[in-house]
């Protein structure tokens, strides 16, 4: 088909929408749904990937995280929560193995009565009060394991630890709240009936879901000798290990599966009672939940494209039956079966492409407005991928109709009211 004829075909298609309007849009509503549907969820999974992808080098590829049950395994069995705990002669164990480089134990208040049991408190100053507040206690080493970046004052040093000194280092939205526009540094915090000094803020730290508020910026860190006073019943450690080059972790997790055996005194026929994982765990645990999101998308945009599929053929026949005394005018002027199976053809593809673009430009607004809650990143492969599947609609459903059209009697056309 020449241009010329291909422009006149998507002219006259055009030309159908704005004459059938309502009729016209209430075909395409079904592409309009589908392919915003693509757009809205691809957008929101590539910006969660991106997070989460941002969460995990933040956390560093040559990290190991050692606790007595593996995390992200949902409900911990009775067998796991019986387990003996780590301690902090565990850590310092691991300290010795020729390629780590650092290593931070760290335990974390947990409230027992608490809705969830999670581990946060109030934690008040200045006339004011914080709510939901993640107390922890760490060794000056957590700074070097998580890279931590410090916006006011000081991290935690040595001599803090030892002589469990009585100071804190805040969280970035907890300092806001309880200091607003002030420096926190030098003035006093109280925390489980206790009062602190702060010493430093912590700059915002990366998550993997959610355009609010981090909970991990709403914390107060103390030296873990500090945090023994505060409270003694805490004592499962989480035990963070930072080793030399990410080549050398299988070297790194038998060693510290062989040292922690030992220790536990493991007999050699018994599994673990302990888990070693790095930051890959929270990415095949990411890719499972995309893998259903994914799955999810694909079922949603293809009821709607199959619906909208049947309309666009629906209206398609409609067409052809209104315009099958020109259908027989072109015929007898010469017009091939081939001219006309690609003229119908061409128009549902178009009629389909319209709704392909406007269902385009509505996931983008969703998408957009979506980026106050969620991370959300549009993919020009997604669009791309959306707007052929919306013309493969066309072409696939438009099909019939075209070839019915082609196929008519050129006289029994002429002759049609």
């Amino acid at each position: 088909m020449r241009f010329g004829d291909l422009k006149e075909t998507v002219a006259i298609a055009l030309d159908t929408l704005r004459t059938n309007k309502l009729r016209s849009g209430l075909t395409v509503l079904g592409i309009v749904i589908g392919v915003m549907t693509v757009i809205t969820i691809s957008s929101v999974v590539n910006g969660l990937n991106q997070s989460v992808a941002g969460l995990v080098e933040s956390l560093g590829s040559n990290v190991l995280f050692v606790f007595r049950f593996p995390a992200f395994t949902g409900r911990p069995t009775t067998e796991m929560l019986t387990r003996k705990q780590l301690t902090y002669d565990d850590a310092m164990a691991m300290r010795t193995l020729p390629h780590v480089v650092a290593v931070s134990p760290a335990l974390q208040y947990t409230d027992n009565n608490a809705p969830g049991r999670m581990g946060v408190t109030s934690i008040k100053a200045n006339g004011k009060t914080m709510q939901n507040t993640i107390l922890t206690g760490i060794v000056p080493e957590q700074q070097e394991v998580h890279d931590l970046a410090i916006t006011q004052g000081r991290f935690f040093t040595d001599e803090d630890q030892l002589r469990a000194a009585r100071v804190t280092v805040l969280g970035s939205d907890t300092a806001a709240q309880l200091f607003p526009g002030e420096n926190a540094v030098g003035r006093e915090v109280e925390a489980a009936g206790m009062l602190f000094t702060v010493v430093g803020v912590l700059d915002k730290q990366k998550q993997a879901f959610g355009g609010g508020d981090n909970p991990q910026d709403n914390q107060a860190m103390f030296p873990l000798n500090t945090f023994h006073y505060m409270h003694p019943e805490t004592l499962d450690y989480w035990i963070t290990v930072k080793y030399d080059d990410p080549k050398n972790r299988p070297a790194v997790e038998d060693e510290l599966t062989e040292l922690l055996r030992r220790r536990r005194k493991v007999l050699n026929s018994a599994p673990d009672n302990f888990a070693i994982f790095g930051t890959d765990t929270l990415t095949r645990l990411w890719d499972q939940i995309t893998g259903g999101l994914f799955l999810l998308l694909f079922s949603l945009s293809s009821v709607a494209l199959l619906v909208g599929g049947v309309g666009v053929m629906n209206i398609m026949l409609v067409s052809v039956t209104e315009r099958t005394r020109e259908i027989g005018v072109r015929k007898a002027i010469g017009a091939t079966k081939q001219t006309i199976l690609t003229q119908f053809t061409l128009e549902a593809i178009t009629l389909c492409a319209v709704g392909g673009v406007i269902g385009i430009v509505l996931g983008s607004a969703i998408a957009f407005g979506l980026k106050f809650l969620l991370p959300t990143l549009l993919s020009t492969v997604w669009v791309a991928v959306a707007f052929m599947s919306s013309c493969g609609i066309g072409l696939i459903f438009g099909i019939y109709p075209a070839w019915k059209a082609a196929n008519l009697d050129p006289i029994v056309a002429l002759r049609y009211e």
